[in-house]
């Protein structure tokens, strides 16, 4: 795709002023707030940036946008890291922040409907008092549009699901700026395709997610919290492995490395010892269940070399504890001032996991930049954290061969290039050999949803 014309980027600007007044904006600073995420890739600033507050303005700019042949680009809290929102061929970004309204709650149903700038935190405040809440956790106060988007998950998939089990209803605007409804608030239907489930994950290159219909999960009564290190990660895993093959219902069981640990101590001021380490989180109806539960991981974990098995009861140390968790990329970036994280992830079966893990840091011995390793161990997911100089191209070499070994190793192994950060720019190489001729079928529908690829284009599928 060629860049647009000078006349026509001031001819779509004129009609996008019209439209929304000051929340069309082509100042410098603007634009290059929306020229990235999170991630590594060369920031790409587009060529004006949108501030809608409805559907149908989100409609009327996408249209704007088709008069001109200009790309879309959609924008929620700017906190992906694959490069999903770098605006590469430049155009209009939308940025849904301004459509943050929580549009209808219904406790009976256990469900919510919600614009697509609400962001997880947002959400869960304004579900306070009712007894539920919106439990898919992926570290950032994301929004729930983008991680609608990206097929988001986090810590608490392995008991709650990814944003693809928690998503129920959406409304999209399609490239030609007709809006569409796929989903209902049943909680399951057999009609026709499953356009729903068609968009979560799509990245903004089908259409533009305005609104989200979710799934709610009732507040636990009684939660538990514990850390453990190990003596081995390979004992680590095994716990994971052998916690999951036996059912025992984990909320959270998250698995840092010992460089990971050591940077969190640093970060956050804590004292756990530096070694490969798990956290859980356990929930249930009853305090003796959650007892039962820690218990079982307890033997298991001793089993395996674990020692030192610390319990976090009480809310305030179980949020310490988890707040230490968040902070890990930030952490990472502190062991080296003035660095750039690449953060990348592959999720395998779950069988297989101990062996990519073992393997993986193994090939990472000797790097010439920290490497951290956590992972939400388990759904056989874990992330490397790169921690480089930005001004060593040597060393952004040496980062993309690591990480294209461990991505094909996973695909070996019967995995994914991506279990949740998505593809976007960083992992589109990697989707012929993990999709074959699916990749086929996947242009097909971008072709007939956006024939002219102006719908984020230059991610996730080559055309």
């Amino acid at each position: 795709m060629s860049a647009p014309a000078a006349d026509t980027i001031l001819s779509a600007v004129r009609e996008l002023r019209q439209l929304l007044g000051s929340r069309a904006s082509d100042a410098a600073a603007v634009r290059d707030h929306h020229s990235r995420g999170e991630s590594y890739h060369t920031p790409a600033p587009p060529d004006i940036v949108c501030f809608p507050k409805t559907t149908d303005e989100v409609a009327a700019i996408v249209k704007i946008a088709g008069g001109h042949r200009l790309p879309v680009v959609p924008f929620g809290a700017g906190t992906s890291l694959e490069g999903h929102v770098n605006a590469i061929h430049g155009g209009i970004t939308i940025d849904l922040r301004e459509m943050n309204a929580v549009v209808r709650v219904s406790v009976e149903d256990l469900d919510v409907t919600v614009e697509a700038g609400v962001t997880r935190l947002q959400l869960n405040k304004a579900l306070h008092n009712t007894g539920l809440t919106f439990p898919v956790d992926p570290g950032a106060d994301a929004t729930i549009g983008g991680m609608t988007a990206t097929r988001a998950s986090g810590t608490t998939a392995v008991r709650y699901g990814t944003m693809r089990e928690n998503v129920l209803g959406l409304t999209v605007v399609l490239a030609d700026g007709s809006v569409i409804r796929p989903g209902t608030r049943a909680r399951k239907s057999s009609a026709g395709y499953d356009l729903t489930r068609l968009f979560v994950g799509s990245e903004g290159t089908l259409g533009v997610i305005t609104e989200v219909t979710l799934r709610l999960h009732p507040l636990p009564e009684a939660v538990s919290a514990a850390v453990c290190s190990f003596e081995s990660i390979q004992g680590a895993v095994e716990t994971v492995i052998a916690t999951i093959q036996l059912g025992v219902p984990v909320a959270r069981m998250e698995l840092l490395d010992e460089v990971q640990l050591d940077a969190v101590n640093r970060y956050s001021k804590t004292s756990y010892p530096v070694a490969p380490t798990l956290f859980f989180e356990f929930h249930s109806d009853s305090a003796r269940h959650v007892a039962d539960q820690a218990e079982a991981v307890q033997a298991l974990a001793a089993e395996r070399g674990g020692r030192g098995f610390q319990w976090a009861t009480h809310l305030e140390d179980r949020v310490r504890l988890w707040q230490a968790r968040h902070d890990a990329l930030y952490a990472a970036l502190a062991l080296r001032p003035g660095s750039r994280g690449w953060t990348t992830d592959v999720c395998v079966p779950i069988s297989r996991l101990a062996e990519c893990v073992v393997d993986t840091k193994q090939e990472h011995v000797g790097a010439s930049f920290p490497v951290c390793l956590v992972g939400h161990a388990g759904d056989g997911n874990f992330h490397l954290i790169y921690v480089l100089d930005p001004a060593n191209p040597a060393e952004l070499e040496e980062a993309r061969r690591l990480n294209e070994r461990m991505v094909l190793r996973a695909l070996a192994m019967g995995g994914t290039c991506s279990g949740e950060h998505g593809v976007g720019i960083g992992k589109m190489k990697f989707l012929a050999q993990e999709h074959g001729p699916a990749l086929d079928v996947m242009r097909t529908i971008k072709r007939a949803l956006d024939p002219d690829n102006r719908m984020n284009p230059g991610k996730m599928l080559a055309l």
